[in-house]
């Protein structure tokens, strides 16, 4: 059995990887990078997050509400109300968060933004414990098959070829499936969303 202690441990390898990995797509890319502070692109609409996401986002607001209460209790009600909003038409159970079918997420919360993201400033109030998605979202990194991902505002005037130069593979040891596979072992699997896990008390 996998412990709490080794799963945050391989879950800090999982991310120092991925922000080697950003950090070289970056590099890679240069100006073809719109990705900038305030650039709130990919903080818009719900999407699927590992458990191993909710884990580390719930950490995250614990250390938040220690270090400031108010933006803390600002957050946890962004995601009340996030949750309220979407429970009528979620495609999973409404009261755990379990999300069954992501492709069926309602296209009526495509327009609201993430409760994570303070609408003040535009920034992430949870940056240290975002999602992989999260993480991942913006430079071009390959996925499956050679296909490529990359966010719409980046790579204005790249070739085809000059975008799979810059792709990296963001997590190549396959860190985050043994991580998921050791919690689903312990009987925490599937996906859920970001408002879920900073919802609940």
């Amino acid at each position: 059995m996998v412990t709490l202690v080794q799963i945050e441990s391989g879950d800090r390898r999982l991310l120092d990887a991925v922000s080697a990995a950003m950090a070289e797509a970056a590099r890679r890319s240069g100006e073809w990078l719109a990705c900038r502070p305030g650039c709130t692109q990919c903080c818009i609409g719900p999407f699927g997050i590992t458990q191993l996401d909710a884990l580390r986002l719930r950490k995250g607001l614990l250390a938040l509400e220690a270090a400031d209460p108010e933006r803390a209790a600002r957050v946890r009600a962004r995601a009340k109300a996030y949750v309220a909003e979407i429970a009528p038409q979620y495609p999973g159970n409404p009261a755990t968060g379990e999300l069954y079918d992501e492709d069926s997420l309602p296209p009526s919360m495509d327009d609201v933004p993430c409760p994570a993201l303070d609408p003040e400033t535009g920034l992430c109030d949870l940056y240290e414990a975002r999602p992989i998605t999260c993480r991942a979202f913006g430079p071009v990194t390959r996925a499956a098959d050679e296909v490529f991902a990359a966010c719409e505002l980046c790579y204005h005037g790249a070739t085809d070829e000059q975008m799979a130069q810059c792709a990296v593979d963001i997590d190549p040891e396959g860190l985050e499936a043994g991580l998921l596979a050791a919690l689903e072992a312990d009987g925490v699997s599937g996906l859920t969303i970001v408002a879920y896990p900073l919802a609940q008390e």
